[in-house]
């Protein structure tokens, strides 16, 4: 456990679902309660105060992406991400997994409803993720763009952003769901062309919160084809004109957010930060190490990868002869709340996970026994 980083946060002990959500810091609390007492006293200066917050925000985003503020945007949530490049693209083929999480599928199928980028679906194998190799046997020429999630969402399968480049090449866009990652696990952000992220998983700042990084390639080839009002040029002249897009990432906004989810956004990233991705990412390994160790141990059948260059803060598990939803109810008995689904459960520990939600799992399933 990182003590320090821990230290913000009263997350119950067995609380293992951070990649469904992330509960937020006592900073992330105190910085909305913040903007919405000073939003309930309201003079003259209170709108563009609070408005700073979001400025903050791109600003520490961008940073933990390794770009600037005008590569980068604030959005609500990651899916208007993946609906702005997916309909940014005006033809050709976009390579997507079958297997990602939906929020990712209906872009693509809505871009080609409108007779734009069609999506061809890859199929991983079990319990791998997108491959440098899959995408290889995959391309043609006519495949202008690859969608995929840096982590995945079932198995927690970390994709290969740098060898994922190289195998496509320097034309073809490189779209990723950044969601699982963001902030919790160190790679290659540079790699891609577009960086989508929400905030209310591992990021912690609670819903409503995200952004968007655009690499000089997306800027020059996405259409801003939901480009709001501000997302143009002269944001502030109401002439009753259309204005073009702003030349920057800026363009992908669609009207102005909530100065409170940015502030909550800002405080969330501003521990990142301070704390480092590095020092998160090792005491989450730590976690998933003793995690999966127990799992094991007591019969279950991981289906995660096990070599650490692969994986990142997901651990997937079935146990043999036991429906899920029985080991889900064991697994509430003991405190822990796991993520489960209809075929397996998945555990998922963030930095500030103490040891004991390990002791707690580990009692839970040693219940199945008797």
């Amino acid at each position: 456990m990182l003590t320090s980083y821990a230290a913000h946060f009263d997350t119950p002990a067995g609380y293992l679902d951070f990649a469904r959500f992330g509960p937020p810091s006592r900073d992330a609390v105190a910085a909305t309660a913040r903007a919405m007492e000073e939003s309930a006293r309201a003079d003259h200066t209170t709108v563009d105060g609070l408005m700073r917050a979001e400025a903050t925000a791109r600003d520490t985003a961008a940073r933990l992406a390794g770009t600037d503020s005008g590569h980068t945007v604030l959005l609500p949530n990651a899916s208007t991400g993946m609906f702005h490049a997916a309909l940014g693209i005006p033809e050709g083929v976009v390579l997507a997994p079958r297997t990602d999480f939906p929020a990712n599928h209906y872009p693509w199928r809505r871009s080609a409803d409108l007779g734009r980028a069609v999506p061809r679906w890859l199929t991983p194998a079990p319990g791998a993720g997108v491959t440098p190799g899959l995408v290889r046997a995959a391309l043609t020429d006519d495949v202008v763009a690859v969608s995929v999630s840096a982590v995945d969402f079932r198995t927690g399968f970390r994709t290969d952003l740098a060898a994922l480049r190289e195998a496509i090449g320097p034309d073809r866009l490189l779209i990723v769901d950044a969601i699982q990652a963001f902030g919790v696990a160190r790679m290659a952000w540079d790699a891609a062309d577009v960086v989508v992220a929400g905030g209310q998983k591992w990021l912690r700042a609670g819903w409503a919160t995200g952004f968007a990084a655009l690499s000089d390639r997306a800027l020059e080839s996405l259409e801003p084809v939901l480009t709001g009002w501000t997302g143009v040029e002269d944001v502030g002249l109401f002439d009753g004109t259309e204005h073009p897009p702003a030349p920057d990432a800026q363009r992908w906004s669609i009207t102005n957010l909530s100065p409170v989810t940015a502030a909550a956004l800002a405080a969330a990233l501003d521990l990142v930060e301070r704390h480092t991705v590095a020092a998160i990412e090792a005491a989450i390994a730590a976690r998933i190490d003793e995690l999966t160790e127990v799992v094991r141990e007591r019969g279950g059948h991981v289906l995660s990868p096990t070599d650490p260059v692969r994986r990142a803060g997901i651990l997937s598990f079935t146990m043999p002869d036991h429906d899920p939803s029985v080991v889900a109810k064991s697994l509430h008995a003991e405190g822990v709340t796991p993520t489960v689904r209809a075929d397996s459960l998945r555990l998922s520990p963030h930095a500030s996970t103490p040891p004991e939600a390990s002791a707690r799992v580990a009692a839970a399933l040693s219940s199945l026994r008797g």
